[in-house]
């Protein structure tokens, strides 16, 4: 018999080679039509047409059209890089982060020795949750160059907000910890696989690569850094003084890609 962590990866696997399967042309409407009003998702805001996608994957991570979001224009503001709920809002304390209400887990479990020369505590996070109706590409939220990538091989659990609630997740499950440096300095983007998500995309970044990015890749703000092939989480943590959270941060907001998340310190240096 399979372990738990053997079943929910190739659950994973065949999801992923249920996903790529091709779609037939006269059918694409009906079955991506049939997804979108089953989990919400606005199919007026997409690039193209349904039926120009192949198969439910190449659908799910559809690109938008080019004014379907704007990223706020204020130099002062952290704008999202995801369209999320955001499932928690914390500082840095004694080493540990809120996973969700009432739980909590240790900053570096999640980095994974990534950062770990840089200091976090009175840092913060943020828990962006991507829903089945979200855009799932990864935006840069601000001008960085991308430094090291480590992918992280783990469990496979839900990341729906109600499971969290119940059960440690984020540090446990695989993802990919991005490490980008700024003009502000080092921040970390940690990109969470879920139970059907078995494949996360750095742009540029070949998957099998786990280490310091030579030379590092630049991103501009707003230019997509990666994508998950179906929905999941992205942890944004950020060292103390480089923002504080804004107003559409807050647990339960469901900011889109580019809106104010953050607010900037102006004091913060490298």
């Amino acid at each position: 018999m399979p372990s738990p962590l053997q079943f929910k990866r190739r659950l994973s696997l065949l999801a992923g080679w249920a996903a790529d399967r091709r779609v037939p042309r006269p059918l694409r409407p009906a079955v991506f039509g049939t997804y979108a009003r089953l989990t919400g998702a606005d199919l007026t805001e997409m690039r193209g047409r349904p039926v120009d996608h192949a198969s439910l994957g190449q659908f799910f991570v559809r690109r938008l059209k080019d004014d379907a979001r704007t990223f706020d224009p204020d130099p002062a503001v952290l704008p999202s890089p995801v369209d999320c709920f955001v499932q928690a809002n914390s500082p840095v304390e004694s080493g540990h982060v809120v996973e969700a209400k009432g739980r909590s887990y240790p900053i570096r479990d999640l980095l994974a020795g990534v950062g770990d020369d840089v200091e976090l505590e009175g840092g913060h996070q943020l828990t962006l949750y991507l829903g089945p109706k979200d855009y799932h590409r990864i935006h840069s939220p601000l001008d960085a160059r991308l430094a090291e990538a480590v992918p992280v091989r783990g469990e496979r659990h839900s990341v729906q907000p109600s499971v969290l609630e119940r059960r440690k997740v984020l540090s446990v499950n695989e993802r990919v910890v991005l490490r980008l440096e700024s003009d502000r300095g080092p921040f970390f983007m940690v990109l969470v696989g879920a139970l059907i998500v078995g494949r996360i995309r750095v742009v540029g970044v070949d998957p099998s690569h786990s280490g310091p990015v030579t030379p590092p890749r630049p991103f501009a703000r707003g230019e997509e850094i990666g994508r998950f092939e179906m929905g999941s989480t992205v942890v944004l943590v950020t060292p103390p003084g480089f923002m504080r959270p804004a107003p559409g941060a807050a647990r339960g907001a469901t900011p889109r890609l580019g809106e104010a998340i953050g607010l900037l310190d102006a004091e913060r240096h490298p």
